[in-house]
């Protein structure tokens, strides 16, 4: 890392960046909003805002079965619990007759409230609380090796699988009409919104998690005139938001988290305007 810090105080000369971590905090949010960028599209395109919500409250329940489970790390069982989460609601929704936001409204609901019940238990949630804001600027070297492996893993999943993923969105009985296996591909998207939200929530918070998955591809789709705009609109609103949010964060001793969909959110309002005069 010291290679890369000398680096960064060379290229990047910037009061800000000055501490080793703020450097480490910038490093992961390069990392962590490609990410959100490009799950935001499909998110938004296929209309999962809720269901990306619902994986935040899993994540939680994840978190305290870790911490009950004494693991010194809770994030192994974070993410194994938001796996299993994730795939348990897009079985139940492709095999029930319910309908979709009833399932994931009683997943989200029950998972919230078996975090909550455990985390409470002999009054030690106070330790855990930090979860539900989120702090970037607490990452750790080791951490950020294991946001590039998944930003690296998703990045080429996304490679494979993105015609069908489109497809998907598109048109689900079509997409079936074609041979493709929907409830394979719904599971393998679900798997990897799962994960990255289960590695981000103790960055970004548990409480305004969700809004990082969908203001991006919401203000890129309110721009974009083609997939490829759509994207890269996505990708660079959710990039420009969390590096100003990052720095004003510093700036004005703000929680980083919030800062960041604050000025995603006002991304937003300003692709709304831009549709409403220059799009027709």
């Amino acid at each position: 890392m010291e290679i890369i810090y000398s680096l960064m105080d060379t290229l990047l000369p910037f009061e800000w960046l000055s501490f080793d971590f703020m450097k480490n905090a910038f490093l992961a949010i390069l990392l962590i909003t490609p990410l959100f960028g490009l799950l935001s599209t499909m998110v938004v395109s296929n209309r999962m805002a809720f269901f990306s919500d619902s994986l935040g409250h899993g994540a939680f329940t994840g978190l305290a079965i870790g911490a009950i489970a004494g693991l010194l790390s809770p994030m192994s069982s974070l993410v194994a619990f938001s796996i299993v989460f994730a795939l348990l609601i897009t079985w139940i929704k492709n095999y029930s007759s319910a309908s979709t936001d009833t399932i994931i409204g009683v997943f989200s609901s029950t998972g919230i409230a078996v975090g909550l019940m455990i985390m409470s238990y002999g009054g030690g949630f106070n330790k855990f609380s930090g979860y539900l804001i989120g702090d970037v600027l607490s990452i750790t070297p080791a951490e950020i090796g294991a946001l590039l492996g998944v930003l690296i893993l998703v990045v080429v999943l996304w490679g494979v699988l993105f015609n069908q993923l489109l497809l998907l969105s598109v048109n689900q009985p079509f997409a079936r009409s074609r041979g493709l296996n929907v409830m394979l591909l719904e599971s393998v998207f679900a798997v990897m919104v799962a994960v990255v939200v289960a590695i981000s929530i103790q960055w970004v918070g548990l409480l305004i998690i969700n809004s990082l998955l969908v203001l991006p591809g919401a203000t890129a789709r309110n721009m974009a005139n083609s997939v490829k705009q759509y994207h890269a609109l996505s990708v660079g609103s959710a990039m420009i938001a969390g590096i100003t949010g990052l720095v004003l964060a510093y700036q004005f001793n703000m929680a980083a988290g919030a800062t960041i969909v604050f000025i995603s959110a006002m991304l937003f309002f300003i692709s709304m305007v831009f549709k409403a005069k220059f799009v027709r």
